[in-house]
């Protein structure tokens, strides 16, 4: 990076502390600091949920995915992109529940202080380890682009995260939500930046590389990039690694984040509950969401372009995460106009522009459902500011010791993704249903933790024979395709950048068998040797999944083949099984219990990707139905509260407070004066007709989803 690279990046960081000194003076008391006095517009709004749905790992991760996997691999960050159309609904829910905090929600809905403490500290731990894994992102992503490992004697992830966390504690503990929605503001044009920056500057790359700057122009990289990536790459749900997003673990992802993003902590402010009105509500959390699904697709462009540009590189061959940060380096470095900055400050933004709303909705959290009911219910605003603050600055400080200290950061990830699975169930319910009650919950959070959280630990223990029971240490089948196609100029780049990268590592770790061995398990097989227009053999070897267990070891296993065919198009496929004496290793994936006892699918035969779609029913399902027996036989909670509750979720809010306290007051004197509208009358369901603007924006929403994906493959299609 040069001085005019730090030199953007000093004015990015002093003009975000800028606006949080600045909103500070205007933070008057608890509604000011967590909800910016409820008076943002469509405009801030959409910036809002762009910004705090937007991680720094995304663009990096959706890079990797499609430089090993084609267009196909835009699913890893594409896969929410059904789930933006429900918001429509959801947006008004977070509106109209007047709340602070979702702790809040639970206190009331389920009449229960209690649930609001514990929703609290659930949140307190998601957000901990899900900002540790952003923090830790941005500093392995930082590298290609500062073009070193080491700053200041120190490991750059020592330097690097203590002070983005400094930054966003500067301007997000001071200025409180109104700090925050105005940085993500700034950040979320970097954000989009960052999206389309690389697009036309590598496309010119690849014209000024490979084809005639003087004859041909920036459309011509198009052609060129076609030219020199075969065809495979450039299917939505196929590729070079076909069946790693199929149709249904496409469809079982968009269920299960539709199920449980609805309980993620920061939805009650960026989801809607800080606008003005329902209408900014709605558009902003659908125009934010979608984007991003626009940004999303403007990243899978710019990994295509890099795999032409960059299939040769020797540190994306042994590191397929630095795509983006070697691109940008190798791009925008030549240009020396500070755009290394840029992007690094873009990526940045992309991950601060989530922390501070995060941070921000855990402080409301403390302060709502643990300090003032729990420790000093006479707190002046003054005072409960004051610990709002103290609790973001913890907050922060956490998931920085946390980044620091972690050594398995992407098993704590997929920890965090899946602990609103504690809250979901009741959150639904408790949105539709007045059966569902505070015991049952408790008792369904219990249920959800011994089962999908402790007894994969504990059974291995109480039963140690499990681990060597063939009955659980069956794999699924090894498959390995092989086909044939004519080489490009890519693949004769990644063999030359893979032999280079091989050698490197066995240099560099030559004294290290334990480092080499995993510097050869990242780099993979070595792809064919080409040469270019001639015929190549493609080999894909999947499967020999462990089913029941994180992995299977055994000392001395053997591969049986099963079968094997050819089919039409000349592709050879031979299928396998692991045979031999093997222990399970890692936590019990208790899901497929069901299944094995059940005895209704052979799980050895499921793909990767089926096994993921296979653990949405126990996940998913089974909280639900537990919640709902329980309901039956635990006591209704108290009917004038339920019927206040569901008249004020039914009650449109007016823009004018006085005036929505009116509509309100008319609410709560006349519970059933909406029963008109109930599609299921005289039952404990509160379902409501929906209106012909529900109606209409979720159908726009679909159409939208659709014309975003026909846009990825006609930017993608173009030149082929």
């Amino acid at each position: 990076m040069t001085t005019t690279d730090f030199v953007v990046l000093f004015v990015y960081f002093f003009t975000m502390i800028a606006i949080g000194v600045w909103a500070m003076k205007r933070v008057k008391g608890q509604e000011d600091y967590f909800m910016g006095g409820r008076g943002f517009g469509k405009l801030l709004q959409t910036f809002a949920a762009f910004g705090a749905g937007t991680g720094a790992h995304e663009p990096v991760q959706v890079g990797r995915t499609v430089w090993t996997s084609g267009l196909s691999g835009v699913w890893s960050a594409m896969m929410w992109l059904f789930v933006t159309p429900v918001y429509w609904f959801t947006a008004v829910w977070y509106r109209r529940m007047r709340h602070l905090t979702l702790g809040d929600w639970f206190v009331e809905r389920y009449q229960s202080q209690s649930l609001g403490a514990a929703y609290t500290a659930f949140a307190i731990l998601f957000y901990m380890f899900y900002l540790s894994t952003m923090l830790s992102a941005i500093a392995k992503f930082a590298v290609p682009l500062m073009g070193t490992e080491m700053m200041f004697g120190m490991e750059l992830k020592y330097v690097l995260v203590p002070l983005i966390s400094m930054i966003v504690i500067a301007y997000g503990v001071l200025g409180g939500l109104t700090a925050a929605y105005w940085t993500d503001l700034i950040q979320g044009i970097f954000i989009i930046l960052l999206s389309v920056l690389l697009i036309p500057y590598g496309l010119w790359e690849l014209v000024e590389k490979f084809g005639d700057p003087s004859t041909q122009g920036l459309l011509d990289g198009f052609t060129i990039l076609h030219q020199r990536v075969s065809a495979e790459n450039f299917g939505l749900f196929t590729g070079p690694s076909a069946g790693e997003f199929p149709p249904q673990y496409i469809l079982s992802l968009t269920l299960l984040a539709l199920v449980g993003i609805v309980v993620q902590p920061h939805f009650i402010a960026t989801g809607g509950g800080s606008a003005k009105s329902e209408d900014e509500a709605r558009i902003g959390l659908v125009v934010g969401n979608f984007l991003k699904r626009l940004c999303t697709a403007g990243w899978a462009i710019t990994a295509l372009i890099a795999l032409a540009l960059l299939a040769g590189n020797v540190e994306i061959a042994a590191d397929p995460d630095k795509v983006w940060g070697v691109a940008a380096r190798e791009i925008l470095g030549p240009l020396n106009l500070g755009l290394v900055g840029l992007m690094l400050a873009c990526l940045l933004a992309a991950m601060m522009s989530s922390a501070d709303a995060y941070m921000i909705v855990t402080s409301a959290l403390v302060v709502r459902n643990v300090y003032l009911p729990f420790i000093n219910s006479n707190a002046s605003e003054k005072v409960c500011v004051r610990i709002a603050r103290l609790s973001g600055l913890t907050i922060i400080v956490g998931a920085t010791v946390v980044s620091l200290a972690m050594g398995d950061v992407f098993g704590q990830f997929k920890l965090a993704i899946e602990l609103p699975l504690l809250f979901a169930a009741p959150f639904w319910l408790g949105i539709f249903w007045r059966r569902s009650n505070a015991m049952a919950v408790w008792l369904t959070i219990g249920f959800v933790g011994i089962v999908f959280f402790l007894m994969p630990y504990l059974l291995p223990v109480l039963n140690p024979s499990m681990r060597t029971d063939p009955a659980y240490t069956v794999s699924t089948e090894v498959i390995t395709t092989t086909r044939q196609r004519a080489a490009t100029e890519v693949d004769v780049a990644r063999r030359e950048a893979w032999e280079t990268a091989k050698a490197q590592a066995e240099e560099q770790y030559v004294d290290d068998a334990a480092k080499l061995e995993g510097a050869l398990k990242k780099l993979g097989s070595a792809p064919p040797d080409a040469v270019v227009g001639e015929t190549i053999q493609l080999s894909m070897t999947t499967g020999g999944e462990s089913i029941f267990w994180s992995d299977v070891r055994a000392e001395n296993s053997t591969l049986t083949t099963v079968r094997e065919e050819t089919s039409a198009d000349g592709t050879h496929i031979v299928v396998q099984k692991k045979t031999g004496a093997f222990k399970g290793e890692g936590p019990l994936k208790i899901d497929f219990l069901i299944y094995q006892w059940l005895g209704v699918i052979d799980l050895s035969t499921a793909s990767k990707a089926t096994l993921e779609t296979l653990r949405l029913p126990p996940r998913v399902i089974l909280p639900f139905v537990f919640l709902m027996l329980v309901s039956f036989v635990t006591p209704r909670g108290n009917a004038e509260k339920l019927d206040r509750y569901f008249a004020k979720m039914k009650t449109e809010v007016d823009p004018d407070p006085e005036k929505d306290a009116a509509k309100l007051a008319d609410s709560y004197a006349n519970p059933t004066r909406f029963d008109d509208r109930r599609l299921l009358p005289g039952t404990d369901w509160e379902f409501m007709k929906p209106s012909s603007k529900d109606m209409l924006g979720f159908l726009v929403s679909v159409v939208a989803c659709f014309v975003i994906l026909g846009l990825l493959i006609g930017i993608a299609g173009i030149g082929a």
